[in-house]
């Protein structure tokens, strides 16, 4: 049995301070509502007390679906980094990049380098057949293939979108097909949600073009981030319906129950063609300041 841990949109605090020469354009907007409204509800105590329960509950991997910064300032992904490597070494977490960490143009491509150890595939580029950017990336871990994919781009102020480009598309699908060959759980990390109906300023642009890569070569499970609550919706494979799974903000205590902070654990078990797959899910009741079980379900 392999116990996959995943969280999400921790949206790090506290956040360094601007220079006066930052707040410009859509920072400027963005510091703003955080001021006024997205730092009330994202508490490091509640991060940390999330984490805590979370390592001491245990788990083989840990897979992090992005929004570790807030404005894109340059010092955010140091703070990132540090939080990063407090969940655990490389080998052990997988994350890829929300919206919130390609915020501007200027740092866009900053989580590259310095979160690298954690975003760096199993073999070299031109090994793997694939070419181009950090993503998608491939780990092996156990008996489970973990893909992870970008949709962080810089946008306007006022948006929140996300895409993949043609490029990761096909990579995307040719790693799905050779890990089915492998025999493998395949599991995909992307920040936006590919399934849904989502405002136009928040979607995954190419989710249409993500949904029927999908549809032809199969998954097991899509974890995913962005919206703040939890979310179980599923999504056409060749064979079966493909899980598509999504976590609150780990630092958002919550009054909602579907927005309280709150972390997945995934325990994989069987082989290919007759895979298990139980969710567990462990956060903040509402109005609650100790982690509690909200849910067990058989996905697979």
């Amino acid at each position: 049995m392999f116990a996959l841990a995943h969280l999400s949109d921790p949206h790090l605090s506290p956040m360094p301070r601007p220079k006066l020469r930052e707040l410009m354009g859509k920072r400027a907007v963005g510091y703003f509502n955080w001021r006024t409204n997205r730092g009330v509800h994202h508490s490091v105590d509640h991060l940390s007390t999330l984490v805590a329960d979370m390592k001491e509950r245990g788990f083989d991997h840990l897979a992090v679906t992005g929004d570790l910064v807030n404005l894109g300032l340059p010092d955010e992904y140091g703070l990132a980094k540090r939080f990063l490597e407090s969940l655990g070494t490389g080998d052990r977490v997988s994350m890829v990049p929300g919206n919130h960490d390609a915020y501007v143009r200027g740092t866009a491509l900053l989580h590259i380098d310095m979160w690298k150890d954690y975003i760096a595939g199993d073999e070299p580029a031109q090994k793997s057949g694939i070419t181009g950017a950090a993503f998608p990336y491939l780990r092996r871990r156990g008996n489970l293939a973990i893909i992870g994919l970008s949709t962080a781009i810089p946008t306007a102020p006022f948006l929140a979108t996300g895409k993949l480009g043609k490029t990761q598309l096909l990579a995307f699908e040719h790693m799905l097909k050779t890990m089915k060959e492998e025999n493998r759980f395949r599991v995909v990390l992307i920040h936006h949600p590919p399934a849904g109906r989502h405002s136009p300023h928040e979607v995954l642009t190419d989710a249409n073009a993500f949904r029927a890569i999908v549809a032809r070569q199969g998954a097991e499970l899509v974890l995913h981030g962005h919206k703040h609550k939890a979310m179980m919706q599923k999504i056409a494979g060749p064979e079966a319906d493909v899980n598509v799974i999504g976590v609150p903000s780990a630092s958002n205590p919550g009054s909602n129950p579907d927005r309280g902070g709150a972390y997945n654990i995934y325990r994989v078990g069987g082989k290919a063609g007759d895979w298990t797959c139980q969710l567990e899910s462990y956060g903040f009741a509402p109005g609650g300041s100790s982690i509690a079980k909200l849910r067990n379900v058989k996905l697979i």
